[in-house]
C-alpha cells in the first residue's frame, strides 16, 4: 500500500464545472451531510477512471473530503494501469493524497516519479530520465490522464 501527495488545488474538477462532468457530481453539491458528498465524490473518480478505459477488477474508491484522501483498492493486470489510476485519483481538484491498494497480478518495476517544476517539458524531462529528449513520448504516454497533448 502507498501514499502518495498531490496539488490539491490542481487537476479535473469532478464536484462541479469541468471537463470531466460525472453524473454523481449534482448530488454531491445537494447532499446534506459529508458522508453523501464524500460517496458522490468517490462515485466520480471511479466514473473518471472508467473512461480511462483500464483493466481492472474490483475497484472500488472511496473519498474523505476533510482529508482531501482517495482511498483505491482493486487488482489490475501490470503495474501501468495501476500507476494510470492512481495518477487519475490524484488528477482530481481537491484530492491531495491517495492511498493504494491496489494488487499487481504481473509484477514489474515501479515507474519514477518526477516533480515538475518551472521551466520543465517532456524534452527535457526525457532527457534527464532516458539521455534522450526525443523519447518524450514514452513520458507522454505513462501520464495520459493528466496529459492531454505532448
Amino acid at each position: 500500500m502507498g501514499l502518495l501527495s498531490f496539488i490539491k488545488t490542481a487537476g479535473e474538477k469532478l464536484f462541479g464545472k469541468g471537463e470531466a462532468h460525472a453524473a454523481a457530481a449534482p448530488a454531491a453539491a445537494k447532499a446534506p451531510d459529508p458522508g453523501a458528498a464524500n460517496k458522490a465524490a468517490a462515485d466520480a473518480i471511479l466514473a473518471y477512471i472508467k473512461t480511462q478505459n483500464l483493466p481492472t477488477t474490483g475497484l472500488t474508491v472511496t473519498f474523505d473530503g476533510a482529508t482531501g484522501t482517495v482511498q483505491v483498492a482493486g487488482s489490475v493486470p501490470d503495474q501501468a494501469s495501476k500507476e494510470k489510476i492512481v495518477l487519475c485519483c490524484g488528477n482530481v481538484a481537491g484530492v491531495e493524497h491517495v492511498e493504494e491498494s491496489i494488487l499487481v497480478e504481473q509484477i514489474e518495476p515501479e515507474a519514477q516519479f518526477y516533480t515538475v517544476e518551472k521551466g520543465d517539458n517532456l524534452s527535457k524531462i526525457s532527457k534527464m530520465h532516458y539521455g534522450d529528449p526525443n523519447k518524450y513520448m514514452v513520458i507522454f504516454e505513462a501520464n495520459k490522464p493528466m496529459l492531454k497533448h505532448p
